[in-house]
């Protein structure tokens, strides 16, 4: 499947731990409201049913919208609901086998920590790479040590696929990501946990916007 530039701009990253209570698909609704272009369904602890009812549930209200679902890790759920992306780490199926599956029905993003994962045939495979952490966060308590914006810039040297960064961004933060050649932004908490969902996310995407004006 071809994946379009323009949704990699600003990929919302689920957080149920996060979300302050508040259902997954309202605050979908207000990230793409704001601007979000592509959605990540991330569920670590959810049974496999309710993964699937809801990564469905998700891709029935995107879908109008036009709006890309990426699933993580879950192969079988990607597939079982017609999803869009899957996105895997590096401990995840690798791409090749992804694709022996899934054939053309799934664009597949992989995760990147180190050089060592940017040189491995896997990143050359993938239609996009996710980058990081590129600062210090909070949802993935197994995470490397952040990159900073240096380490960052040496992975994109190395770079052959479109590279989105992750990793405790923020409107605030973000400018120089995009500045050192980051295609996009995957963003959790400062969208998922905030006051105002739809706010947080136009501040992303106008960032975005800004820096190629």
């Amino acid at each position: 499947m071809r994946l379009a530039a323009e949704s990699l701009r600003l990929c919302l990253v689920t957080d149920r731990d996060l979300s302050r209570g508040r259902p997954t698909l309202d605050i979908v609704g207000a990230a793409v409201r704001g601007g979000a272009t592509m959605v990540q369904l991330r569920e670590k602890n959810a049974t496999t049913r309710a993964f699937l009812e809801e990564a469905r549930a998700l891709k029935e209200f995107l879908a109008p919208f036009g709006v890309p679902l990426a699933i993580n890790d879950r192969l079988d759920i990607a597939l079982a609901v017609g999803a869009d992306i899957l996105h895997v780490g590096q401990s995840d199926m690798h791409v090749d086998d992804v694709r022996r599956i899934a054939g053309d029905r799934l664009a597949v993003g992989l995760s990147i920590t180190c050089e060592a994962d940017m040189l491995r045939a896997d990143a050359r495979a993938a239609d996009y790479l996710g980058v990081g952490p590129v600062y210090a966060q909070q949802t993935k308590p197994d995470a490397t040590p952040p990159l900073g914006i240096e380490g960052f810039r040496a992975l994109m040297q190395h770079a052959t696929k479109p590279v989105v960064a992750i990793g405790g961004l923020n409107a605030g933060n973000s400018a120089p990501v995009l500045a050192a050649g980051a295609a996009g932004l995957a963003v959790v908490s400062a969208i998922v946990a905030a006051d105002d969902v739809e706010k947080a996310a136009m501040e992303l995407a106008d960032l975005w916007l800004a820096d190629r004006r």
